[in-house]
């Protein structure tokens, strides 16, 4: 086992350890720390119902449960791994912090004791395909590549498998970067926008969660930022590595920008093109943005020849602008990842013709009004539902552009009967879009549970012979 893996459990022995969450991330943390031989409590707001048979499996390694809506009552572990959808501020954790208590995250000891290289990218849009470009890249290239964080499996548990040649590829939520006092080797910023302020006090504090993806890097660190995005633009002045910037609007002396239909790489050793954007499988500009992101990354660890011949084959990732099929000459496409009102415009614009629009979720407290003129420039029948349909329907109508039935909207609170009527209105040579604007969590686990059902209702509609 790596060293530094073994040293931090080490240190954990005779420490009573509390895990917040018992998900897909904490899950394979408490089995890790079991087998280290530590005294474990995992706690959970969910009842014990809700867990099907892995309560019994959990205790009978020893797990100490601790479930149901007190399940925060009396903190008074020595080590708490806070889950990351759960804010810092907490009176029960800050109430733990004052008793002496270490919170810490599965991130962030990854961090700690991670042997390797790491890559991580952070943005309010295009985190996941960013990511997963950039993995898959490095995969192409020949290296032994990790991909986890905010997706994939979390990689604490990985980490005794990991050699110093090797590189880890994260994908950070702003959750996950709040209490971050460590970044990555290579920090990726997308773009940001706001999101998420149902759990952020405001847009300061998400900007300042995400600006931690960079703020600890050594002069060693090379942090890539969108030149097009005024936010992350901003953060440049501040790092204390190196810089690269990407821009699809304006050509850059040094960066990475886009001239005559190719992407351009200028650095020390000067100008040269990489990408011819029709050589990118993957429709809509924002995804010339995540390849300029991920070859501001890569640039001078994975051959631009690796790059052309991955960008002509790769589909894309599953929920995001997913083709599920074509149907009596309607395409059906899956943006069930558009959880905010940005992403959906960026995928509305992939497209030539006018589309039938599925929106609406859990609320986030989001503005939409940003929305409505995408809408209504990109959409001819728009179908809501879910917490948020009336107000990203009043978005809409508040559109100077707007005129009764241009976009013709319609609500439904059942999110099955929304797709159906969708269904109905389409015509041969329609396009029918899942992407919703927002969370999934008024009706399903997450987005991709809901792209699921999407998917499946799809799967099972029937030709009518239209």
């Amino acid at each position: 086992m790596d060293s530094m893996i073994q040293q931090y459990l080490d240190d954990l022995h005779g420490k009573r350890v509390a895990v917040i969450g018992i998900g897909v991330s904490n899950t394979p943390l408490i089995q890790l720390l079991v087998r280290a031989g530590i005294d474990v409590t995992a706690c959970d707001k969910r009842p014990r119902e809700a867990f099907g048979g892995q309560t019994e499996a959990l205790e009978s390694l020893g797990v100490t449960l601790r479930l149901g809506e007190d399940y925060l009552d009396g903190l008074d572990q020595d080590v708490i791994f806070r889950t990351p959808g759960m804010r810092p501020d907490v009176p029960q954790l800050l109430a733990a912090r004052d008793r002496g208590a270490v919170i810490t995250s599965e991130m962030e000891v990854f961090f700690q004791v991670c042997p390797c290289r790491t890559i991580a990218v952070t943005g309010s849009d295009g985190k996941t395909t960013t990511t997963t470009i950039i993995a898959e890249l490095l995969k192409a290239a020949g290296y032994t590549t990790y991909v986890g964080g905010n997706i994939g499996r979390p990689l604490l548990s990985d980490v005794e498998g990991m050699e110093g040649d090797d590189i880890a590829v994260l994908e950070l939520s702003s959750f996950q970067l709040m209490t971050m006092d460590q970044s990555p080797d290579i920090a990726v910023v997308t773009n940001l926008a706001p999101n998420h302020l149902d759990v952020h006090r405001d847009m300061a504090e998400y900007v300042a969660a995400k600006e931690n993806i960079y703020l600890h890097q050594s002069e060693e660190g090379l942090v890539v930022l969108n030149a097009d995005n005024e936010i992350t633009r901003s953060f440049a002045p501040k790092a204390k590595g190196q810089v690269t910037l990407f821009s699809r609007r304006q050509e850059l002396e040094k960066g990475v920008f886009v001239r005559n239909g190719t992407i351009w790489v200028a650095d020390e050793k000067g100008r040269r093109p990489v990408l011819a954007l029709d050589g990118i499988l993957l429709p809509g500009v924002h995804n010339v943005e995540n390849y300029m992101a991920a070859i501001g990354a890569l640039n001078g660890i994975v051959p631009d020849e690796v790059i052309r011949t991955f960008a002509a084959k790769f589909q894309g990732v599953e929920h995001r602008i997913e083709l599920v099929r074509t149907l009596d000459g309607v395409r059906y496409y899956n943006d069930s990842i558009a959880s905010s009102p940005s992403r959906t415009a960026a995928g509305l614009r992939c497209f030539a013709e006018k589309v039938i629009l599925i929106a609406g979720g859990y609320d986030k407290h989001i503005p939409f009004d940003p929305l409505g003129p995408e809408i209504t420039a990109h959409v001819k029948k728009l179908f809501l539902t879910g917490a948020t349909a009336a107000k990203i329907r009043a978005a809409v109508e508040r559109t100077p552009d707007y005129t009764p039935g241009h976009p013709e909207i319609l609500e439904y609170s059942d999110f099955t009967a929304a797709v159906l009527a969708a269904s109905r209105a389409a015509k041969p040579g329609d396009v029918v879009i899942l992407s919703p604007a927002c969370a999934s969590f008024d009706k399903f686990k997450n987005f991709a549970e809901r792209g699921a059902a999407f998917k499946k209702i799809v799967y099972e509609l029937e030709s009518t012979g239209k």
